[in-house]
């Protein structure tokens, strides 16, 4: 066993600190960082998965029998897409025009993937686990860690939490729906747009994303009259990837430029 050190051993910062060696203050941060992640995380899938009650209600009063709606929860598993593929189905619709509906708003889960490439897997069961989760809620949670592992405690947590709590409620509204004549009555028709504005008010904190939100709404307002289901939203996509690609060019050349000044 050690000795006590002498009063007059120097003692390490870590044990001033009262920390092991394996204590330092960067892992007492990053395991925080992972607990918030998590709860966060939870919290985003048990809030989005109480909106598979409007899923459900709505798949099955639109047509659609109990299993089908809960394979396009367990498959498909992107909300948006859902209730685009059922407001077409439940409109009058073809198959066709549906999933083609639902595939063009699946396809921003292809952007989150790239820009996720970094800190998650790419391939074999854990990559395909995460493709299938790869939705706007994991993303989000996501986006805001700030190490590494809190980018992957956030987006495993929610998605793994979304995929759970969405599919338990799917079934619950689909049984529900059978018995539902009119789901615009109850609300319902508003869920997707309500959920979906719900995840992303908080990120509204600075001028430039409320005025890159406008100008996507505005066009999403324009283009819904004169453009089939799904194509106004990703014409508002393109306007927010278009203006976001603006700042960053800007904040790159801001940043090139004060380091310039410095060098002389």
């Amino acid at each position: 066993m050690r000795p006590d050190p002498s009063p007059l051993e120097p003692v390490s910062g870590d044990a001033a600190r009262g920390l092991g060696p394996e204590g330092g203050p960067e892992v007492a941060d990053e395991a925080a960082e992972v607990a918030r992640a998590r709860r966060t995380g939870l919290s985003i899938g048990v809030a989005t998965g109480l909106y598979g009650l409007s899923f459900g209600a709505l798949a099955t009063a639109s047509g659609l029998d109990l299993w089908q709606a809960m394979v396009l929860s367990a498959v498909m598993f992107t909300g948006g897409s859902q209730f685009a593929f059922v407001g077409v189905v439940g409109g009058g619709g073809s198959a066709i025009g549906a999933a083609l509906a639902a595939l063009l708003l699946g396809v921003r889960n292809t952007l989150y993937g790239l820009v996720l490439t970094r800190d998650l897997p790419h391939g074999g069961l854990r990559g395909l686990a995460r493709a299938q989760l790869t939705i706007d809620e994991s993303a989000a949670a996501a986006a805001t860690g700030r190490t590494p592992a809190g980018v992957r405690a956030g987006f495993w947590t929610a998605g793994i939490a979304v995929y759970v709590f969405w599919n338990l409620f799917t079934l619950v509204g689909a049984i529900a729906g059978q018995h539902i004549a009119d789901p615009g009555a109850w609300g319902l028709d508003a869920a997707a747009a309500a959920a979906f504005l719900a995840l992303l008010w908080p990120r509204l904190r600075r001028r430039e994303a409320v005025a890159i939100a406008v100008a996507a709404a505005f066009v999403a307002l324009l283009t819904t009259p004169v453009l089939p289901a799904g194509l106004p939203v990703l014409a508002a996509a393109l306007v927010a990837v278009a203006a976001g690609m603006r700042v960053r060019t800007r904040s790159r050349g801001a940043e090139q430029q004060h380091l310039e000044e410095g060098t002389r």
